[in-house]
């Protein structure tokens, strides 16, 4: 794998032959990935597989026209068609008056801090093996479990590169781990599946395997002869395995691309009270071995923590430079960058925790719902019309009362933001986290 040193090379080396080729400006972005996996299923070694990938994209522009390609060969010759067909094609693009790089003098400057995101490791295929052996055989453990889909682990080392032709050139590698187990409980058609996952950057945080098996046994268990989901209005509680997907809708909501094209349900709602004055929904992209830690965005600007909600308001909308112009605003440093334009993203979200327990928000619940999985992406991104399957547990009395399944929950984003009430228990876990949800007053449906 090359280093961050080489990987900036070669994506510096694609600018300057863009610029060559008469292209006005140009940008490069280089990504390269090596994995390694192994998964166990009944205690037999079922797969292994390594894998080793890279990427180049070339983005240019000729003017206000601009086009981009990308490729995995890094033969010199392919590479020298490759920034030829791109400038021809950009020069045969139609005209768009905000197609550009990110203004110079926004651009991030200096050294790139360390995140501390790699911990040095090299993949070991029999660590690995024991380590699905030992996931999986946790989950099989669970009285009840009666049949497995599989344990696995893996293992990937990653190396990303920036350049653009106006000065910018940044880099940052990181490596990866995870665990996973999905075992079944029950028997013919009454079987219930359900997993536990953990991934982190550092061996040193990665969740337990003995952990995560029982997780994914003691779920799957959990539940087995699930009953039927009452109808009505109803309140709705969001396990945190599924909680952050509400961060997810508003971050989709407030990102700039949707804000310019006039299809977000928040466009003119800058000013309203969405949520009560206590939610906090934070980015925080500098976050020591944060999953999205990043100190530039796909367009060489730099990042920077920021409140994406507070005061029960949302602070403004996330930006790239073309949304931007748009819209006569500064970029938000939330590029996100693919193989071709740029996109909107954010880094390592949360909304903060509140002040009670999981079970404190069900208190007083005489029937409810609370909900471990959603199903399907009922989601109105216009509206903010929300309906979703489900599944999870009846709350009766204030207390959990037994798996429900084949239900829907359904009401208006606006709506739900505006009742959301979080527990405590918040961690981070995942790119997105968010604690325990209740949002009461949701439409139950069950058939």
């Amino acid at each position: 794998m090359l280093t961050v040193s080489e990987a900036l090379d070669r994506a510096q080396m694609l600018c300057d032959a863009a610029a060559k080729a008469g292209a006005d400006a140009a940008d490069a972005l280089y990504y390269c990935n090596a994995a390694t996996s192994v998964s166990m299923r009944l205690g037999a070694l079922e797969d292994v597989e390594r894998s080793e990938g890279q990427d180049i994209s070339l983005r240019v522009f000729v003017g206000q026209r601009s086009a981009s390609v990308s490729t995995a060969d890094m033969d010199a010759g392919e590479l020298t068609k490759l920034v030829e067909r791109c400038v021809a094609m950009a020069r045969e693009a139609p005209e768009d008056p905000y197609a550009g790089l990110a203004p110079e003098d926004l651009l991030f400057k200096g050294q790139v801090p360390d995140f501390d995101l790699d911990d040095g490791s090299e993949a070991d295929p029999a660590a690995l093996r024991e380590a699905a052996l030992v996931v999986e055989e946790a989950a099989r453990a669970v009285a009840g479990v009666t049949n497995s889909e599989g344990g696995s682990a893996s293992h990937s080392r990653t190396r990303f590169a920036l350049a653009t032709s106006h000065g910018f050139a940044g880099g940052y590698g990181s490596s990866g781990h995870s665990l996973s187990a999905s075992v079944i409980a029950g028997e013919g058609a009454s079987m219930q599946r359900d997993y536990g996952w953990h991934s982190a950057h550092h061996l040193a945080d990665l969740e337990s395997a003995a952990d995560i098996g029982n997780r994914a046994g003691t779920r799957a268990v959990a539940r087995l002869n699930p009953g039927k989901a009452p109808n009505g209005k109803l309140p709705v509680l969001l396990d945190p395995r599924v909680s952050g997907g509400i961060v997810g809708h508003l971050l989709g909501a407030i990102a700039g691309p949707a804000i310019a094209r006039g299809t977000s349900f928040l466009l003119g709602k800058e000013e309203q009270t969405l949520f009560d004055s206590g939610i906090i929904i934070r980015d925080e992209p500098h976050r020591a071995r944060g999953l999205r830690s990043r100190a530039f965005d796909g367009e060489g600007l730099p990042t920077a923590a920021r409140d994406i909600v507070a005061g029960g308001k949302i602070t403004g909308w996330l930006l790239d430079t073309a949304s931007a112009k748009q819209l006569g605003l500064a970029p938000t440093g939330h590029a996100s960058r693919g193989g071709g334009a740029s996109g909107v993203g954010a880094s390592n979200l949360h909304l903060a925790a509140g002040s009670v327990t999981p079970a404190a928000l069900m208190e007083g619940i005489a029937d409810g719902v609370y909900i471990t999985e959603l199903i399907g992406h009922g989601v109105n991104p216009v509206t903010g019309d929300y309906s979703r399957g489900a599944s999870g547990f009846l709350i009766k009395d204030g207390a959990l009362a037994g798996p429900i399944a084949e239900f829907t929950i359904a009401g208006n984003l606006i709506d739900m933001f505006a009742g959301l009430i979080p527990a405590n228990d918040l961690e981070f876990r995942h790119g997105t986290n968010a604690p325990t949800l209740r949002i009461d007053g949701m439409t139950v449906a069950s058939s």
